[in-house]
């Protein structure tokens, strides 16, 4: 199975409790491992950071990196599964490496 080497940055609802965090988190990964893919680094980029502009009348969020690697045809379901999720506001998933 190919696999390629992608970088995802979740903007989250910064109101969230520390264990509702906690399983959000867990929720982003388990998401990409349910695909066929597999996390390779993930930690907190920025905690509760100003919005450039207000998303869903929301002014701040805390900021989520994941780098994973998963094969090239799961990315659209792992990203469909995070656009259903409320507690997610944006997400962005590039490439950084592979064909």
């Amino acid at each position: 199975m190919r696999m390629c080497k992608y970088e995802a940055m979740f903007v989250i609802k910064p109101d969230l409790s520390e264990s509702e965090r906690k399983n959000k988190f867990q929720h982003i990964s388990d998401v990409i491992a349910k695909n066929n893919g597999t996390v390779l680094q993930s930690n907190i980029w920025a905690e509760k950071r100003r919005l450039a502009f207000p998303i869903k009348k929301i002014h701040e969020a805390t900021y989520y990196l994941v780098n994973f690697s998963a094969p090239p045809e799961a990315v659209d379901s792992i990203k469909q599964a995070y656009r259903i999720d409320e507690d997610i506001l944006r997400t962005l998933i590039i490439k950084t490496e592979g064909r």
